[in-house]
């Protein structure tokens, strides 16, 4: 009984108190365990660690075949009535915002020169694309995906694709099987209520770890680039975007863009992955009332193009080698640079750390070898603490913000927050 009025008490509090609440007994475990570095603190904070990585995991785990089932459903047992016109106008927000986001870095790199201390930065080992045409090959190829693969990896586009083709054959099945995908959809639907409602404990795990793993000692040596990212990615969330709210709507924009904010680039802030962040952006539509013909294709796509955080990053951090090396930027190449970082950003995988990959495209345009744009994206890795989850909030509440003005959603109503 006791552990029942526990439980009830902990629902009846609003979901957003619960995540302030667990994120600030998270950030103060992780700093006493790693003031203390005693073994029960640092059990503690491990286990504390495993709850969150444990949440991201379920989020991750039950995104891809949510948004197959979403999508199939939707087309298979649904009339459209606007949703295919609703999915362009979608689009074009998307790519609209990521190349004015892109612009947003360039303009606060002129604005705020840095540099970056690049010697004795260890590279990172990874593969990375050397020019725009490998970017859209792969996005290309992401969509012939074979559709066990593309759900068993995350890969949306793929998912999307198989969902449309198999969805639009569907729709001359019979009555029996419509009912069947519509029945899958909502038990899926309410898998991911639950694991939305544990947000609170997820948030508690992943700032324990964060703040138990690499405190602030590490970000000092590179205040200056953090602040220039952290700023022009606000600058995009409260400005650019409420100005592209206002142009389509007409009416004050801050009231959606703030809950989008609350509600969506809260857990995306922690998550750091705009995948992981799909099911929450889902759940935040349909509380909106954003048209479930749109929202079900909308989200997952915009988790894979609509990247203005990751344009930010990947303008301003090429801009910051280029003036390390010395390296005069013209009018011209800063132009061609914001095409590059917006397709760059569209190309930037929903995961933690996915924009950094893309530094060194960006940087050849300023013929800086790869060793050297690697050594950039070490940079990025080291500060991503702060980068990315800044980046990510931007990117996943921006998703939501899109197709809900493209569904003609204006304001949030009264009762949207939890």
């Amino acid at each position: 009984m006791n552990f029942q009025k526990l439980v009830n008490k902990y629902m009846d509090k609003s979901l957003i108190t619960r995540i302030v609440v667990c994120l600030v007994l998270g950030a103060i475990l992780g700093f006493v365990a790693q003031s203390i570095n005693s073994e029960p603190l640092n059990g503690a904070a491990g286990f504390a660690g495993l709850l969150g990585n444990l949440f991201v995991g379920a989020l991750k785990a039950v995104a891809p075949i949510l948004v197959f089932i979403l999508i199939l459903s939707a087309i298979v047992n649904k009339e459209f009535s606007g949703g295919g016109t609703g999915l362009k106008k979608v689009v074009i927000l998307y790519l609209v915002g990521t190349f004015l986001a892109s612009c947003t870095g360039v303009i606060f790199s002129f604005l705020f020169p840095t540099e970056l201390a690049l010697m004795g930065i260890e590279g990172v080992d990874r593969p990375a694309p050397v020019s725009v045409l490998v970017v859209l090959k792969d996005l290309l190829f992401k969509v012939v995906d074979n559709p066990i693969n593309a759900i068993a990896t995350g890969n949306y586009i793929g998912i999307i694709a198989w969902a449309v083709a198999l969805g639009v054959t569907l729709r001359y099945a019979g009555e029996q099987t419509k009912n069947f995908f519509g029945d899958v959809s909502e038990a899926l639907t309410k898998v991911v209520q639950f694991i939305i409602q544990l947000a609170p404990i997820g948030v508690f795990g992943l700032v324990c770890a964060t703040v138990y793993e690499t405190g602030l000692q590490a970000l000092v040596g590179y205040a200056r680039i953090v602040v220039v990212l952290v700023v022009a990615m606000v600058f995009v969330a409260l400005v650019v975007n409420p100005i592209i709210v206002f142009v389509i709507t007409k009416k004050n924009p801050y009231p959606l863009v703030f809950t989008c904010l609350k509600e969506s680039g809260i857990t995306a802030f922690f998550t750091r992955s705009s995948a992981a962040n799909i099911p929450v952006n889902l759940n935040l539509c349909k509380k909106l009332g954003v048209n479930e013909e749109l929202y079900p294709i909308s989200i997952p796509l915009g988790a894979t193009i609509n990247m203005g955080g990751a344009a930010v990053v990947i303008a301003v951090m090429a801009l910051a080698a280029a003036n390390t090396l010395g390296i005069s930027v013209d009018f011209g190449t800063a132009l061609l640079l914001c095409v590059v970082a917006a397709l760059g950003g569209c190309g930037a995988s929903g995961v933690p750390g996915g924009s950094l990959l893309l530094i060194p495209l960006a940087c050849g345009l300023f013929g800086i070898s790869n060793d050297i744009a690697m050594q950039v994206v070490a940079i990025g890795f080291i500060i991503g603490v702060i980068q990315d989850s800044v980046e990510t909030a931007v990117n996943s509440s921006t998703d939501v913000i899109f197709t809900a003005i493209a569904s003609g959603v204006a304001t949030p109503p009264e009762n949207s927050e939890n």
